[in-house]
């Protein structure tokens, strides 16, 4: 088995999110859950603060609040940035021996939970999906099933629980810390919206738009310090291609772009692991009656959603807010989606709470940030999506996305 080091951290680390431990622990408290046991990146950014790469470490926090993390060692500086009260940092393999991540952790992992069993039996929460998670790397690994397998390996029966739904929940409502990130993703986005929107002309091709838009998102994670990790993934479709967009994927295509296309450029920027939703349509040349009729049916129903957003709304209400304006415009059923879904633990997931669907039953709750996108889509013509970011407080709705929301700022205009 492949080597292990154990680092105990002699104090707190300072960017410990005091008000996440303390959730955690209250909802462990009020559950019959002992300790999470974690896997998934999203959540083991929850649990210690600490956003993994490749998808191979795990994070234990018990009820007491004590968090302990097993990782590579490759990702070490990564790991002991994080507020856990023990990094274990593991040799993941060698040209001497051919090992799994489940191979190197087997040992650790058993050892950790019988250390939190030893006074007693314990129950545990572990994931069990299914899931969907924002991806950290180009190729990451998922545990899926095996940690819940591992577990019943060294725990009794019935000691494992699914926590599917109390992470969920936990994910839902942001601290400020976290809100913080979300809130420098979202600028991150809008300087690339704004500078790069004003270059968006006709000859360019939807890969050549999102070249321009991933060159200043990549640019930007020089500011956010030297341990940052800050990008962003970027779709353009334009013209009809635009009309697909709310299908469950984007694609951007070679085709080019040309005077009086609408240009749908969708943008999920992240920032260590919180990530944004953001959408804006640009037209490109004169604004014709059609066009001018969707524009202000779109930004009609964005205005209905923000006036219906306040604590403990429940979320289909503030879809039907921004429906019913679209169906006052007569576009009912060009809205071919719900207004919106939880952002910051996820970018592109529309389970995640709150739910902004007309079938909903979540309800809004102050330090809940989630998107909303009204849209009209027309096969063969275009669709127009406008996508913001939002955060509720106590005190109302706050846009983390104010930039670009006239008609007159996503017009650009082209010679001849």
């Amino acid at each position: 088995m492949a080597p292990f080091c154990g680092i105990r951290k002699e104090s707190k680390d300072l960017r410990r999110d005091t008000e996440r431990i303390k959730r955690i622990t209250d909802t462990l408290e009020q559950s019959d859950i002992d300790a999470l046991v974690c896997a998934l990146p999203t959540n083991v950014l929850l649990i210690s603060g600490y956003w993994p790469v490749i998808g191979t470490s795990i994070a234990v926090i018990t009820r007491s609040g004590f968090v302990h993390v097993l990782a590579p060692d490759d990702e070490a500086e990564l790991a002991r940035g994080s507020w856990a009260d023990i990094v274990e940092t593991l040799s993941m393999g060698s040209l001497e021996e051919l090992t799994t991540a489940l191979d190197v952790l087997r040992t650790p992992l058993a050892n950790v939970v019988k250390e939190i069993g030893s006074r007693g039996k314990i129950v545990v929460g572990c994931e069990s999906g299914p899931v969907v998670e924002p991806a950290s790397y180009v190729g990451m690994h998922l545990f899926g099933a095996a940690i819940c397998e591992l577990l019943s390996e060294i725990l009794p029966p019935g000691a494992i629980k699914s926590a599917d739904n109390l992470l969920a929940q936990l994910r839902s409502v942001l601290t400020a810390s976290e809100q913080h990130c979300v809130r420098e993703a979202c600028k991150s986005a809008g300087t690339a919206f704004l500078h790069c929107g004003e270059s968006v002309r006709p000859s360019l091709t939807e890969l050549d738009v999102v070249t321009l838009f991933q060159a200043s998102l990549g640019s930007q994670e020089r500011f956010a310090g030297d341990n940052a990790r800050a990008g962003g993934s970027v779709f353009c479709m334009s013209g009809p291609n635009s009309a697909e967009a709310y299908a469950a994927y984007q694609r951007s295509r070679s085709r080019e772009i040309k005077s009086g296309d609408l240009v749908l450029i969708h943008c999920n920027s992240y920032l260590n692991g919180f990530w944004t939703d953001i959408t804006r349509t640009f037209c490109i040349g004169p604004v014709d009656q059609r066009k001018q009729q969707l524009y202000e049916a779109i930004f009609a129903a964005r205005a209905a959603a923000l006036a219906a957003i306040h604590p403990r709304v429940t979320a289909a209400d503030v879809d039907r807010a921004a429906r019913a304006a679209l169906s006052r415009a007569g576009f009912e059923k060009e809205f071919k989606h719900g207004l919106g879904h939880g952002v910051g633990f996820a970018a592109i997931n529309h389970n995640a709470v709150p739910r902004l669907h007309p079938a909903s039953e979540d309800r809004i709750e102050p330090g809940m940030i989630f998107n909303i996108e009204p849209a009209v889509y027309f096969d063969g013509y275009g669709g127009i999506r406008h996508c913001d970011v939002v955060l509720l407080t106590d005190h109302g709705p706050e846009l983390l996305t104010p930039f670009q929301s006239t008609l007159e700022s996503l017009t650009i205009c082209v010679e001849g």
